[in-house]
């Protein structure tokens, strides 16, 4: 069994893919190795290591001179936009081209949509640092010259934008170097009667991946578009395929994962307001075209009725899809999908800050402060101190018009924190979720999906007890500690 797993190990890290197996190392190559970052000046005295990007504004990484090579970059962020990974787009521009190679909001880029952070791993990307530390290694040639920046579209400020823009320049390029190509695209919702469409180029060169995020405009299975894949102009599919999971190598719905070739990054459920997202890297069995390709896959799925039972297994759904398409080619690619402005690409949840309304909390136990802290959407938790189990906190919080949305809560958990109940005004209550936690950590849970009506609405929490793990600090005593983020509603179809 040992050596069974050193094999596969050794398969894994040695893979040779372009420059950078190890088996390449035995060869000295005639290049020379270089970084743009964004270290402080002067770098002897300065730990001023990051830049600010204020609303609005672009950072330029990188002008690198070729001909040349990136062969890895890496970011961290800390930014007052929760959502920065929707509202950072980056960009990067090949030679004397007035449009960008590489065009996508961050985080759809690195395999992880919806404006959320995941720590993963696969063959071209890895994310550590629970989803904050963003490492890419995909091959990027150019010739000339290479332009790398990132723009701030949210309203709200980059405090720190840290990175590296690892790159070497070579004596030459072959004739027949194929670019690193990358375009975001997105139909909110997809469109009735048509395939949605990942890519459509014109060109010699291989298709490598694709990103593909949803968000559920109705319950049930969203996946069972089959993909369609048309090479050098063919006007029936040349690779056609079996269902969404199939393509992305899963199989029987979606559930979190991630392999080296593919997996799926974010998945809540099969419920409206639920969200995935999910990669497939083609690194090893990459699709060649030598005159055009056109990438498509259907956006078919289940559907049922208020009371939960199947009414179709295969019908057409207006689910959001929103996709980044990863390519090679020769010469300059087709202007397929034109970047959406912010307030388009995303559905965010709108947040109520707890802090805002605790002059009308009202609590039954313990007591009450606003907790200042990094660690929070907002900067700050509402923090329910409470040594005795039973308690009762309503937080109210006003709702501006009547509309069909997810409103969710985002809480704390920790070592000291207790089990609870949640329901909404008068209804049926969620949990019991229990909140302890060995270390402080977050979580978010979704307590009401449909039409809300407009006016004050009251959120009601009821302590039930503690884990026998939960003690207060320094004490063998139960804590039944309660935080709570942030209210989150965001509307859907």
């Amino acid at each position: 069994m040992k050596k069974l797993l050193l094999v596969a190990l050794l398969l894994v890290c040695g893979f040779s893919w372009g420059a950078g197996s190890l088996g390449d190392l035995t060869r000295i190559e005639d290049e020379t190795s270089h970084r743009a970052s964004s270290v402080g000046q002067p770098w002897q005295t300065s730990n001023a290591d990051n830049r600010q990007i204020e609303p609005g504004q672009t950072l330029v990484l990188g002008e690198l001179n070729g001909p040349g090579e990136i062969r890895h970059i890496w970011f961290t962020i800390a930014a007052d936009d929760e959502y920065y990974p929707a509202s950072l787009v980056f960009r990067i521009y090949y030679d004397d081209r007035e449009e960008p190679g590489v065009e996508s909001p961050l985080g759809d880029f690195f395999g992880v949509g919806h404006g959320l952070r995941k720590a993963y791993q696969c063959l071209p990307i890895e994310i550590s640092s629970d989803g904050r530390a963003y490492n890419c290694f995909w091959r990027m040639p150019f010739q000339k010259k290479a332009r790398l920046e990132v723009t701030n579209e949210s309203t709200k400020r980059v405090g720190a934008f840290y990175y590296y823009i690892d790159w070497v320049s070579v004596p030459s390029l072959p004739h027949n170097t194929a670019y690193f190509h990358a375009q975001y695209r997105q139909e909110k919702p997809c469109q009735a009667g048509k395939n949605y469409l990942l890519l459509d180029t014109e060109g010699r060169g291989h298709y490598v991946g694709t990103v593909l995020s949803v968000l559920h405009a109705e319950d049930s299975w969203f996946g069972e578009g089959d993909d369609f894949i048309y090479i050098d102009g063919s006007t029936e599919p040349v690779l056609m395929g079996t269902g969404t999971e199939d393509y992305f190598c899963d199989a029987w719905g979606f559930r979190e994962f991630q392999q080296m070739n593919h997996g799926v990054t974010i998945w809540e459920g099969y419920e409206t307001g639920h969200r995935g997202t999910a990669y497939r890297w083609h690194v090893r069995d990459p699709i060649r075209f030598a005159k055009s390709i056109r990438v498509e896959i259907e956006h078919m799925g289940a559907r049922v009725d208020s009371e939960g039972k199947m009414t179709s297994g295969f019908i057409e759904r207006a689910d959001d899809y929103a996709s980044v398409a990863f390519w090679y080619q020769e010469g300059k690619p087709r202007r397929f999908a034109p970047l959406p402005p912010l307030s388009e690409r995303q559905r965010p949840f709108e947040s109520y800050e707890i802090e805002a309304v605790t002059s009308s909390i009202t609590l039954s136990k313990g007591s009450m402060e606003v907790q200042n802290g990094g660690q929070w959407s907002g900067g700050k938790q509402v923090l329910i101190s409470a040594t005795e189990p039973e308690g009762e906190i309503s937080i109210p919080f006003e709702v501006k018009e009547t509309q069909k949305v997810v409103l969710r809560l985002l809480l704390t958990k920790s070592f000291d924190y207790g089990i609870y109940t949640i329901a909404l005004d008068d209804g049926k209550p969620t949990g019991p979720v229990d909140l302890y936690s060995p270390t402080v950590d977050k979580t978010s849970l979704t307590i009401f999906r449909g039409e809300l009506a407009a006016g004050r609405h009251v959120l009601h929490f009821r302590n039930t007890g503690a884990s026998p793990k939960s003690k207060l600090h320094q004490s063998e005593n139960p804590g039944y500690f309660l935080g709570v983020d942030a209210i989150e509603m965001m509307q859907i179809p």
